[in-house]
């Protein structure tokens, strides 16, 4: 019945943008309608820039001239009232050391998204409810949200994801670019180790619906999905994923699953990653060229500005030598505009992994977010539909969270 009803809703809705589609839109009517929604983004990778010398949220960037996509003056250009700060971790040794040094630097990203909010307070604010995030947001701070992008800082001790939900985490995703304790990635080489999620990665999922976390299967094998969405007690989500349909690569999801997603409540936020939009193909000589200069500069939230510059400048001259096809804003609307299609306006939102290898040409930062919804606009989607997209999808998942978790966690 549930699956029906969607369709039918999913019809007319397509009957009434196909009938709008193509209409003008001014760029008032564009301000307005973006600015009258609570605009969220799913994936900003931006606290690996924290602890960057002399690098400030505060402060206007750009992102040719010191790799950064999101800062308090662009995200007020583009609208952007918040979205989720994430604590990536990437994946290791998943030996006693590496578990350790995966658990240490998950709680040292935490503590630095802590100290931007508590350092901005005038600006930002932590959210915990859905209620924090629209009462933030009407008060004029950025909504800060804080997600888990690979379960790997909780190998050693899983029991730690009860202190980082005290302390402010909301979402929570299983794995990165390889298997993990919890279960399979949909890119690790080796193919899959657990037929899915491992018995820990199931009693997470038990542990993340009893605390009230939203569950994210972005970068998880197709079975992490499929189990997630058959054992979690409320919708889950992709928080930064795009469509196998338009673009065949693992890391994307195919329509099948976007429906059973839609059809249990979830949302999937579209992906700005040019890999996953575009065929893209590897040069070898390019690879070698580019590890070799990440091994030169080191991790990128070390990189002082002379160290930046100097890695930039390096960096053009491999683009030079080794060009690549880039991907576009027509490349990103293909992927939205199927995966609205698909689902329906109802359970897509957006996840364009900032700071994080999204964006592309014609949206390189979040204050080209505005164009998202002049093309939402002129292709037929009324105000009500955009306010969804942009939030309104994320908060109701929030709050179906916060209804299955226990009385004392909510």
């Amino acid at each position: 019945m549930k699956r029906s009803v969607l369709a039918i809703a999913l019809g007319v809705s397509l009957a009434a943008h196909a009938w709008a589609a193509g209409k003008e839109v001014t760029p008032a009517k564009v301000r307005q309608v973006h600015d009258s929604a609570l605009v969220l983004d799913t994936h900003l990778d931006t606290p690996a820039n924290f602890s960057r010398p002399g690098w400030s949220i505060r402060d206007r960037h750009d992102h040719d001239g010191d790799q950064s996509q999101v800062d308090l003056p662009r995200m007020k250009e583009g609208g952007l009232d918040g979205g989720f700060w994430v604590i990536y971790t990437e994946q290791g040794s998943r030996d006693e050391a590496g578990n350790r040094a995966a658990r240490d630097h998950g709680l040292t990203r935490l503590v630095e998204i802590r100290e931007m909010i508590a350092a901005n307070a005038a600006d930002f604010e932590l959210v915990s409810t859905a209620a924090d995030a629209e009462r933030i947001a009407a008060s004029g701070k950025r909504v800060s949200f804080i997600s888990m992008e690979n379960a790997s800082p909780l190998a050693s001790d899983p029991s730690l994801l009860e202190l980082y939900h005290k302390l402010g985490l909301r979402m929570l995703g299983i794995t990165h670019v390889k298997n993990n304790d919890f279960g399979d990635s949909s890119t690790d080489a080796a193919g899959p180790q657990w037929n899915g999620l491992s018995p820990k990665g199931k009693a997470l999922v038990v542990e993340a619906n009893r605390l009230g976390l939203i569950l994210d299967a972005s970068h998880a094998s197709d079975q992490v999905f499929d189990q997630l969405l058959e054992l979690s007690k409320a919708p889950i989500v992709l928080s930064h994923t795009s469509a196998d349909a338009v673009f065949d690569h693992p890391r994307n999801i195919d329509d099948a699953r976007i429906r059973k997603l839609a059809a249990k409540g979830g949302v999937i936020h579209v992906n700005a990653y040019g890999g996953y939009l575009i065929s893209i193909p590897k040069h070898p000589q390019r690879e070698a060229a580019l590890e070799a200069l990440s091994q030169k500069y080191g991790e990128e939230s070390g990189r002082d500005e002379a160290k930046v510059q100097a890695y930039l400048k390096e960096r053009a001259e491999i683009d030079q030598r080794f060009p690549v096809p880039q991907a576009t804003f027509e490349d990103y609307m293909r992927h939205l505009l199927h995966i609205l299609k698909v689902a329906g306006p109802q359970h897509v939102g957006i996840g364009a992994d900032w700071d994080g290898g999204g964006g592309v040409a014609g949206m390189e930062d979040v204050s080209a977010l505005p164009k998202i919804t002049e093309r939402l606009l002129k292709e037929g989607y009324s105000e009500a539909d955009i306010h969804a997209i942009w939030g309104g999808n994320l908060l109701r998942v929030l709050r179906a969270v916060e209804a299955v978790a226990e009385p004392a966690q909510r």
